[in-house]
């Protein structure tokens, strides 16, 4: 499936990711919500679950370098970036999404940051354009 979107945070961002992707969706785009997927939704927990319990069973998990989830969580994530015209990167957000987004800008992929940013990062300037809300940057649309 091709997407217009690929939104990359956190996981404990789950509102605010889910608050922007249904905007999106209501604008005609086709969006890539990491939260969605078959493969978190199985492996991760439902969307309306506890974001907390979610995550420590997640994270709890050992040898997860060779656990058959969490490959099917990455091959799901990484076919979807390819196949996405541009990644969004909503702060707050983790090391994962940092390096999805490293992997769109590796890709020649738009990249838009959406978050207030408040230290100088000189890797940030891999973003074609930030905005400080979700607001401001669906205004832009």
């Amino acid at each position: 499936m091709q997407y217009d979107y690929f939104v990359a945070s956190r996981y404990r961002n789950k509102e605010e990711v889910l608050r922007l992707v249904h905007a999106l969706e209501g604008k005609g785009k086709k969006v890539y919500s990491f939260i969605e997927t078959e493969a978190s939704t199985k492996h991760v927990g439902s969307v309306s679950g506890d974001v907390e319990e979610q995550m420590k069973y997640y994270e709890a998990r050992e040898n997860w370098q060779k656990d058959p989830a969490i490959r099917e969580i990455f091959e799901s994530d990484m076919e979807a970036l390819r196949n996405s015209d541009a990644l969004i990167l909503l702060l707050p957000a983790g090391k994962s999404a940092h390096v999805e987004a490293g992997a769109a800008y590796g890709m020649d992929k738009k990249c838009f940051l959406i978050g207030e940013q408040k230290e100088t990062e000189s890797l940030y300037l891999i973003f074609d354009k930030t905005y400080p809300t979700i607001e401001s940057f669906l205004a832009s649309i």
